[in-house]
């Protein structure tokens, strides 16, 4: 590959969480060495957020004081050079439009690449897990749906409510407990039950959990689809 190509400089928006996010930076990284065949790395800027925060404001509902948190962010990376931002998260896209009215580069929405890796390997329906707000609302399933795919989440409110807590009481601080996964298998299982063909893992902190062979149907990591994402602006890689 050419050593001297011109990479796009990219803004991470990350913290949320940061285990979750080291995976965005290792997944960017290694890609863009895998393309040149060397220890090439790509013109990254991060700005990492104050997760107890976000969760406080979680709590209050207050959106508006996560927007702004994320709006305050853009506009760092932008002022350090970013091309084009990204959420390195599932739920902050809960405030996706809030955010994108007040910066004028791209954010790259990570239900758009989902959803083309979905059709990429012509599954129409799929189970979809994540944080209580993605599940219950449609910010990301509803923009996945949008290009033609069926997304169904886990039918009980108790259920969506204890693998929310498994998220951000334990997979936020990085740790994976046996009971718990047993739990989110059975969650996954009951949605394929119900005729999803594939399973997106709709938190970036599920894959921390998964494993190669844990299920039969697809497995659609967002956390990976959209890293590789944005290996692909780095290089307009089409």
């Amino acid at each position: 590959m050419n050593q001297n190509q011109k990479m796009r400089t990219l803004g991470l928006i990350g913290g949320t969480s940061w285990h979750s996010t080291i995976e965005y930076y290792r997944i960017i990284n290694q890609a863009t060495n895998d393309h040149f065949g060397n220890n090439t790395n790509p013109p990254l800027v991060m700005f990492n957020l104050n997760q107890a925060l976000i969760h406080r404001y979680q709590v209050e509902n207050n959106w508006a004081g996560v927007a702004e948190l994320l709006i305050d962010a853009a506009q760092r990376l932008i002022a350090a050079g970013a091309e084009a931002l990204m959420f390195c998260a599932n739920t902050p896209h809960k405030v996706y439009q809030d955010v994108e009215s007040q910066v004028d580069i791209p954010i790259l929405h990570i239900a758009d690449v989902t959803a083309q890796s979905i059709r990429a390997q012509t599954v129409d329906k799929v189970g979809f897990i994540g944080t209580k707000f993605s599940m219950n609302e449609d910010f990301v399933t509803g923009r996945i749906a949008q290009h033609g795919i069926d997304v169904v989440v886990p039918e009980d409110a108790e259920q969506r409510n204890e693998l929310h807590r498994i998220i951000q009481q334990e997979l936020t601080f990085g740790h994976v407990k046996a009971k718990s996964k047993q739990y989110v298998l059975d969650s996954v299982d009951a949605m394929v039950n119900r005729g999803a063909k594939g399973i997106v893992l709709g938190c970036t902190e599920f894959p921390l959990m998964f494993s190669d062979g844990d299920l039969d149907v697809p497995i659609f990591n967002t956390t990976q689809i959209h890293a590789l994402a944005a290996f692909k602006f780095l290089l307009k890689v089409a």
